[in-house]
Formats: structure tokens, sequence, C-alpha cells
């Protein structure tokens, strides 16, 4: 380890607890892991100098160097391509792309090399890497900005998938995304990037992979969701305490590989579900987890499976962005719908 390192170490040595946003859990999560791991390292468009688009970055380039801290030229394929080859040879790289919507680019080195890496060398080289993009709508951001397409991701075999919802599920999840031997798409939803504090110890403890959080635990229906979106479901489940429906309310956290056995539990106890989520509704993720509701726990079910969705539509400029996320009041709407079944 080198003296920068050394003294990095020394620094986090103590396991302080912060009160802190999403964006600065994962800032803190790159710190940790990167004075605890010469071989961590950090790329993308302006994440050095600047330290980001969204300043998740800020800081880390003066605290570890140019060399471990790099500043990408604009190449989205360029990006995903050097991450896998650091990999292969030893280091674990975070890319970071500015946009969920810039990462298409990078698509055919995500899919075609990384996601393959120990399946085409027989488990001889491991791709120990993870890809990090803003994602979802709700800043008033332009078009290509506002992307919610995790499911194009969870559909690629050796693609994990994992999007935090919290800052403290943004730290545990990142450390442990690092720390994986296969590579990780790490979505991190801008809109709730500065929404609420967490205390969170900087301690390095990371939270487990796929896994389902349950956040609230409930008996008359299972609201599961992910990302930003669990904001609002927590809202809703609060608004229906008022009515006297007792909502468990469960983060997904990894949508791929998916954890089936807590959300049927679940459903078991409960005998309904509510799916949320921002994006498109065909071919969504919530229709994943719908499909093994109905195949798995069909006879467990008081009333169908409904999802509370985003439109199979371009998101819209911002005038039109909260008529297309799922809102409080819908997804109370659809609670009190299957409810009455």
């Amino acid at each position: 380890m080198n003296a920068s390192a050394q003294k990095a170490v020394a620094r986090s040595s103590a396991s302080e607890v912060k009160d802190i946003t999403l964006v600065e859990a994962v800032n803190m999560a790159l710190a940790w892991e990167m004075a605890h791991d010469d071989n961590v390292v950090v790329l993308g468009e302006d994440i050095a100098t600047n330290g980001g688009v969204f300043r998740a970055t800020v800081g880390l380039k003066e605290r570890f160097g140019y060399k471990r801290v790099m500043d990408t030229p604009l190449a989205e394929n360029l990006i995903a391509g050097t991450a896998i080859g650091m990999a292969i040879q030893g280091l674990k790289p975070v890319a970071e792309f500015q946009f969920m919507g810039f990462i298409y680019a990078g698509m055919e080195q995500m899919v075609s090399h990384a996601a393959r890496m120990r399946n085409r060398t027989r488990g001889r080289l491991h791709c120990p890497l993870v890809y990090r993009a803003p994602f979802g709508g709700g800043i008033h951001a332009p078009e290509h900005h506002s992307e919610s397409t995790e499911a194009l991701f969870a559909h690629v075999p050796g693609l994990r998938v994992v999007i935090p919802s919290s800052p403290q599920r943004a730290y545990g999840l990142l450390l442990a995304a690092i720390r994986n031997p296969d590579p990780v798409v790490f979505l991190e939803p801008k809109r709730i990037y500065r929404a609420v504090t967490q205390s969170v110890a900087d301690n390095g403890e990371a939270l487990p992979l796929d896994t389902c959080f349950t956040l609230r635990e409930g008996d008359d229906v299972t609201l599961i969701s992910w990302g930003a979106s669990i904001l609002e479901t927590l809202q809703a489940a609060d608004k229906l305490t008022e009515q006297g429906i007792s909502a468990e309310v469960i983060d997904v956290a990894t949508v791929s590989p998916l954890d089936r056995e807590t959300l049927l539990c679940s459903v078991a106890k409960t005998g309904r579900a509510v799916i949320v989520h921002e994006a498109c509704r065909s071919g969504g993720v919530g229709a994943e987890i719908a499909a093994s509701i109905a195949e798995a726990a069909f006879l467990d079910l008081q009333a169908p499976v409904v999802r509370v969705t985003g439109y199979d539509t371009i998101m819209p400029y911002y005038r039109n962005e909260q008529a297309y996320l799922p809102q409080v009041d819908d997804i109370v709407e659809a609670v009190e719908q299957v409810i009455a079944l």
C-alpha cells in the first residue's frame, strides 16, 4: 500500500457516523474502498477534476491522485471497454456514465464482453468492475437524461443490476458491488440524490447483493418497488395506514438476479401485491415479478397483481414529468382496488 493510501486508511479507521445524502454515500463508499484496496480505480467523463456532473466523485482525485481517478474522453464505448481491460488484468475499475441515456454506446462492450468473460474463459478470467450511472426522471432534464431502462440489463446473463434507494443502501451496496468478482451495473436514482439524509457509519460494512429489503412490515398488501419510487411507495404506505390498511413495503434493490423468495413469502402472508416502478410498463422488471408471483404464489393471491408504472412512451419534458411518474395517489388507488376484490 502506498503512502497516500496509508494516510487515507488512517483517516478512515474511525467509524464516523454522518448524516448524508445518497450522492454523498456513493462518494463515501468509493473513498472507503479506494483507501483500503489499491486496485480500485475510478474513471469517467469529468469525474476527476470536476468531481462528476452530480459531484459524486468530488475530492477523490485530490485524495488518491490522477492515476487512480481518471478523466476520460467523451466516449462511452471506450469507457466500458477500458474498464474490462483493467478488470481482467487485476484492477477493480468503477466506471461512470454521466447519465443512463448515454450508456447505450457502451452496451456492446458490456453485453458481449464484460458479461461473458467468466463463461468465455471457463473461469480463467474474472471481470470485477462496476458501471455506475444516474438514472430515472424527475429533475427537469432534457432528452436522453431521464431513462429508466434497467430491464435491458436485467435481461443479460452475467450482469448484476443493483439500484439503491437510500443513503444507507447506496453505501453498503456499492461496497458490495466493488468487491464482487463479476460485473455490476449500479444505477443511482438521481431524483433522490439529495432528497433525504440518513445516518451512515463509514465503517466499510457492505450490504448483501441479490437480496430484497423489507422496509416495513404489513399484513394486507405487499408493495414492491425500487429506486426513487421507494419514496412515493413509503408515503403511500403511510397514507394507507390512515385508512386502516397495513402495507408491507419491499425494496427489490437487486433487480437481477431477483430475490424471489422474499417476494413470494411476503405475498403468501398478505395475499395481495402492487408493483411500483417508473420505467415503462411493457417488458419491465415489474412484469417479471408479476409473472413470478403468478407462477409460484397463485393460490396465495386474493386479488390480481397490479402494476403502477410509467407509460410506454419516451419520458416527456419537464412540464409533463410528474404526469409520467407514479404518484402517491396512484399507488393508494391501486391498493384500494386490490383490497376491494
